[in-house]
């Protein structure tokens, strides 16, 4: 079982052994490249050679059990196969979730988008709290957050709101959280005392690379250039250095003015734009998979209702795994990894069930 696997430790000790080469540090580009494989298959390679030690210890504590004679030794024997026979369980079981096939975008840094639904200046102002509530998530996980564009209402709260969060393996944990998050609650300019329910949409994109999208052409687009508004230091409203960028065959609208100059909100508007168009063929791909191999969790479906968050009751429930925590005031405030991981083993468990079929 695993043999696929002594392929990729032999391809791991090749990894080593150029590390380990005098001079391997000259060629920068490279050794951060093979730093990075060896980052990478580290995890795996020490699975399998648990794995493998598991094994051993189970033929030993059989070869033992079958020699002994003395039956306080063979006890002992008894006793070291169970442990074996679990670790052995176990192992097996997380190196097939290993070798599950790979999201290539896991490892890359994502652009969220929220924008605040049906509720009136309530979904605005409940935008305002998820944007926070990510905010305070990105910084446990030592991530950093750039706001690229704020729509702000004027009383706290936020129609629209977009953000880049840069770390390792960003992507693969905020992807479960494009859908429909609904608020339940009693507003404060609610005189009656009414519950009302209101709705934003979160979008979470894998950050693209100039290969992901083909060369966009210049008839495709049409750039505006305008003085920047709201606080940015002493060039907002004296330059022109915002931009605006129309894409025509999409309609897609990207304003830039957080960077200092008009170059360089030029370069960032053009690598949103890389990243929606990027988004939208991504999405026409899943679109185009058969249902009968497309996991449910995850999908980035911005219509799917995914997420309750109950005031009233202190409750945040997950429609998708039918997971219903009560510690509503910890997730607003960042903690969110318990519904993260249990939304990846739900994942994982789905992955596991379509593999399994396919077989």
């Amino acid at each position: 079982m695993f043999e696929q696997l002594e392929d990729v430790e032999a391809r791991y000790e090749e990894v080593m052994h150029l590390l380990s080469e005098p001079g391997a540090a000259d060629d920068a580009k490279r050794f951060q490249k093979l730093m990075k494989e060896q980052g990478d298959l580290t995890p795996l390679i020490e699975m399998y050679r648990n794995y493998r030690s598991a094994c051993q210890d189970m033929e030993d504590s059989q070869a033992l059990l079958s020699e002994e004679t003395d039956e306080e030794m063979k006890a002992m024997c008894r006793e070291e196969l169970l442990d074996a026979e679990e670790r052995k369980k176990d192992l097996e079981k997380e190196l097939t979730i290993a070798l599950l096939p790979k999201d290539k975008n896991d490892d890359r840094n994502v652009v969220v988008e929220i924008r605040a639904g049906a509720g009136g200046d309530e979904a605005a102002l409940f935008a305002a709290e998820i944007y926070r509530m990510y905010m305070k998530y990105a910084e446990s996980r030592g991530w950093s957050v750039h706001t690229e564009e704020a729509e702000e209402t004027g009383i706290g709260g936020m129609k629209h709101v977009s953000f880049t969060v840069d770390g390792q393996g960003a992507y693969s944990v905020m992807k479960y959280e494009s859908g429909v998050h609904r608020v339940q609650r009693v507003p404060e300019t609610e005189s009656g005392g009414r519950i009302h329910t209101s709705t934003i949409t979160v979008c979470v994109m894998p950050e693209a690379e100039e290969i992901d999208v083909p060369e966009i052409p210049e008839k495709d687009i049409r750039i505006d250039v305008m003085r920047a508004s709201g606080n940015g230091g002493q060039c907002v409203n004296t330059t022109d250095s915002a931009v605006r960028l129309t894409h025509y065959p999409t309609g897609i609208v990207i304003y830039s003015q957080t960077e200092k100059s008009q170059l360089q909100n030029k370069a960032k508007a053009f690598e949103l734009l890389r990243t929606k168009l990027y988004y939208l063929e991504l999405e026409k791909q899943r679109q185009e998979r058969s249902d009968a191999t497309l996991a449910q969790i995850g999908t980035g479906d911005r219509s799917e209702k995914i997420r309750t968050y109950n005031f009233p009751q202190g409750r945040v429930t997950d429609h998708r795994i039918n997971l219903t925590l009560y510690k509503l005031d910890k997730v607003m405030d960042g903690d969110l990894q318990e519904l993260i991981d249990a939304l990846m083993l739900a994942d994982q468990e789905q992955k596991l069930t379509a593999q399994a079929r396919e077989n």
